[in-house]
């Protein structure tokens, strides 16, 4: 392993906004963590933090933990952070499907998952993360009413998952295959990782997807600037997508 790798894994040891080995507090993550009763969002596979900062920053009043398994990923956001002491963002170190273990029953307000390996290879469909298999974590986890994102520039992924999300009988709420057609001014999907700006300058498309498990959720977070209502179906491929009865 690179020794810039090994020193950055070393160093987030020593972070106090960093947990390696998770404490056990199943249940009661805002209270004990972050000292208050706010609801909690999570980016999984979080890379370098990128979306977790972007979103801690823009809104105070909600609790982010971003889950990788990567320390050397973690490092970066982890560190931007501490120096701007963000007090509503934390870091875990561990595996996706670990959430189960960590986290109480219906705990999680919200879920993004940006940018992730899409797997091409159908022998490890089980591993992306919108498979049946994680979703049936999510579903323990997420609140009725909360809401999970999924941002890709991956076709074959996108196409997985619309079918994924029929199967299990989940809720889409808002879908669109070029999210970028035209100018968007909404903060939540504004941001962009440091992978979505390079697909971006490579001409590649950005899809986007909002779901969930329960009939009434709404269709995007209830915070911020965020959009609600129900969106019709436009030119830029915004719409809103029932599930099955």
């Amino acid at each position: 392993m690179p020794r810039k790798k090994l020193k950055r894994i070393a160093e987030i040891s020593s972070f106090d906004n960093v947990f390696e080995d998770a404490p056990d507090w199943k249940g009661n993550w805002s209270q004990t963590c972050f000292g208050n009763n706010r609801p909690i969002t999570l980016e999984l596979a979080c890379g370098k933090g990128e979306y977790t900062l972007g979103l801690a920053q823009r809104f105070p009043d909600r609790n982010f933990i971003g889950v990788d398994r990567k320390g050397d990923r973690i490092w970066k956001g982890a560190r931007i952070a501490l120096e701007q002491n963000l007090k509503n963002v934390i870091f875990l170190r561990t595996d996706v499907e670990q959430i189960i273990d960590l986290f109480g029953e219906k705990e999680i307000s919200e879920i993004w998952i940006t940018f992730p390996d899409p797997y091409p290879r159908h022998v490890k469909a089980s591993k992306r993360l919108t498979s049946p298999r994680l979703l049936n974590i999510y579903r323990n986890v997420l609140e009725p009413n909360g809401a999970i994102h999924l941002k890709t520039d991956d076709e074959d992924l996108f196409d997985y998952t619309l079918r994924v999300l029929e199967t299990e009988g989940c809720i889409v709420n808002r879908v669109t295959h070029d999210l970028y057609k035209q100018p968007i001014s909404d903060e939540l999907l504004s941001l962009k990782t440091t992978y979505e700006k390079r697909h971006l300058e490579a001409g590649k498309t950005i899809r986007y997807l909002c779901f969930g498990f329960e009939r009434h959720q709404p269709d995007m977070p209830k915070y911020g600037n965020a959009s609600s209502g129900n969106s019709v179906v436009d030119d830029v491929g915004i719409g809103l997508v029932r599930g099955p009865e």
